[in-house]
């Protein structure tokens, strides 16, 4: 898994979509409405004063979030927080041994669920630039930095990932939960494969791997889906494209291929 796509600017700059997740989870701590309240304290506290003050506004915040979110973008991260959260959640609590989460961006979780984490290592993967400014928005912030969390720097473009995972401790064979969140549809097809054999190759007996992704209609613009047009645009227009998507009912085969049950599915209807 060498190659993320032919776009290399998340190598050289801070990830523009990691800081607009951030931005919706940010708002969604301080949103009012029982179906849009999130969990994400620490996403509050990293995001500029001036945005802070903008989503305390519930009128403020509607008008401006025209400008910033694409339609459905600010529903559906709430929504795959709160499934992503759950499935965190339970793997803590069911003893895993190790958590991998790939282009983890400004998530939370290792933070956020530390006083239910007994003696899981969490590892967090992700472009050096954007992790670089994640760790020092924790320490400006005075956030504490749990003892169980493993950064890993990664160029994807030229580094291997068994190397650079092994080189932090992490351990074939063990129990351990790979999340890939908001991550699939930037990888090449070529990455994607090279991630779930890997996962596949070095899970242990009860391993899960949860992500999301995208429909190849998408890529293909038919623009079934609603507001699909203005996030695949809004991506493009940062310089971070969409590049890997499944036809529609080609997830369970697809796994297939690699050794995987389908556990659970769900569409961002579902959802």
């Amino acid at each position: 898994m060498n190659e993320m796509n032919s776009n290399h600017r998340i190598e050289t700059k801070s990830s523009t979509t990691a800081s607009i997740m951030c931005l919706v989870r940010a708002a969604s701590y301080k949103d009012k409405r029982e179906c849009y309240l999130g969990p994400d304290y620490v996403a509050y506290e990293l995001v500029p004063s001036f945005f802070k003050f903008v989503i305390r506004s519930r009128l403020l915040f509607k008008v401006l979030s025209r400008r910033w979110f694409s339609k459905g973008i600010y529903e559906y991260v709430i929504a795959r927080t709160r499934y992503f959260d759950e499935v965190f959640s339970a793997a803590l609590s069911q003893g895993f041994d190790q958590i991998v989460i790939f282009g983890a961006g400004f998530d939370s979780r290792a933070l956020r669920f530390s006083n239910s984490n007994r003696a899981t290592i969490i590892f967090e993967l992700d472009a050096p630039v954007t992790q670089e400014e994640k760790v020092n928005a924790y320490h400006s912030k005075k956030l504490p930095i749990p003892e169980n969390l493993v950064f890993v720097p990664i160029d994807f473009n030229k580094e291997r990932l068994e190397e650079k995972l092994s080189r932090a401790e992490f351990i074939g064979g063990k129990k351990t939960l790979f999340m890939l969140e908001g991550v699939t549809m930037y990888l090449s097809r070529d990455a994607v494969e090279g991630t779930l054999r890997f996962v596949s190759d070095t899970s242990g007996s009860g391993s899960m791997i949860v992500f999301d992704h995208i429909y190849a209609g998408v890529l293909r613009g038919e623009n079934k889906y609603y507001g699909e047009k203005g996030m695949y645009r809004r991506t493009a227009k940062v310089g971070e494209e969409w590049t890997f998507a499944l036809e529609e009912n080609e997830t369970g085969p697809f796994l297939d291929r690699f050794g995987f049950a389908v556990k659970d599915y769900c569409n961002a209807h579902e959802y």
